[in-house]
């Protein structure tokens, strides 16, 4: 969908606050007539961004496979908005005849608009249903996960998505209760796993919740996909600019450009010999976080870490 000309790039922030916003288009160093892909559009606080530093020949693609994004697309045309899972970036760029582009950016982290939409399921703050999919065109939801899975499934979902620190008990709990009690809604499943809770309620449930989303929405497999394309897709000289929220995601980012893979070190080749010379080049030795200023506007913004890296 491309909208209209004016360029009218004011936005509401309401929906979400775009997090490390400055440092995330200086990272991108914009070029006025150049090719941008926002890969997580949302509330469109990026894109937004990315617009005000492009030219009238300027060109944007957007993609979001969550259909309330459409709702916040500025009336732009420099702006192409793609109703998509940005693991199928590089096949909507080649129909819509673009072949490299000069920055890609990816947020990771869940909308806060997402976050408060008690129905969708994402938060355990909020009543709803176990539903937690990004695309509502999807089958798979928490609620299948938690009433279908094996104990063994749970538990290894649980301890390495959520390093929750029980994660067995929590399995064999989820597989016991739900042969009582319905587990559909948020609050049923809460009540049947308050006899596991460790430590901070909140903390305990984040991590649950947490573990569940990335398994229904395959965020780790989406991001190893969307990752290997990125080479393929940024022009030379062009740059990436990716924010996550948790340390898995941070780890495959971080090997990715450093070697073009998503593995540590292998300890049978040493001196990775064994690997092609990756195509990128890290730009940021170490993570950009927030500054004492955006906590305190945004304290969401606590866990998340920006890497950049450059086409080479």
């Amino acid at each position: 969908m491309t909208t209209s000309n004016s360029q009218d790039n004011k936005g509401d922030y309401s929906y979400h606050l775009p997090v490390l916003l400055q440092e995330t288009l200086d990272g991108l160093a914009i070029r006025p007539q150049g090719v941008y892909v926002d890969l997580t559009f949302g509330g469109g606080g990026h894109s937004r961004g990315i617009l005000e530093r492009l030219g009238p020949k300027g060109k944007l693609f957007a993609f979001d496979q969550d259909s309330d994004a459409r709702r916040n697309l500025p009336d732009d045309s420099r702006i192409t908005f793609l109703p998509h899972n940005f693991r199928h970036v590089g096949r909507f760029l080649r129909l819509h005849e673009t072949v490299a582009v000069d920055g890609i950016l990816a947020d990771l982290g869940v909308s806060s608009h997402q976050f408060d939409e008690g129905h969708r399921g994402f938060s355990y703050r909020f009543e709803g249903d176990m539903d937690m999919r990004m695309d509502q065109r999807q089958t798979l939801t928490a609620y299948e996960v938690v009433n279908t899975w094996s104990e063994q499934q749970l538990h290894k979902l649980f301890e390495q998505y959520g390093e929750v620190t029980n994660a067995r008990t929590l399995a064999r709990t989820i597989v016991q209760m739900r042969g009582t009690m319905s587990l559909r809604t948020i609050a049923n499943f809460k009540t049947a796993l308050n006899s596991v809770v460790k430590g901070n309620p909140n903390k305990y449930f984040a991590q649950v919740f947490q573990a569940l989303r990335i398994e229904v929405n395959d965020e780790l497999g989406a991001l190893k996909e969307m990752l290997q394309q990125v080479p393929g897709l940024l022009s030379i000289g062009g740059r990436v600019a990716i924010i996550t929220f948790h340390s898995l995601e941070d780890r495959l980012v971080k090997n990715f450009f450093k070697k073009g893979s998503f593995e540590d070190e292998d300890p049978s080749d040493p001196f990775g010999q064994s690997t092609a010379p990756p195509l990128l080049k890290a730009i940021t030795k170490k993570p950009v976080i927030s500054g004492e200023t955006e906590l305190r506007q945004n304290p969401r913004s606590r866990s998340a870490k920006l890497r950049i890296a450059e086409r080479i």
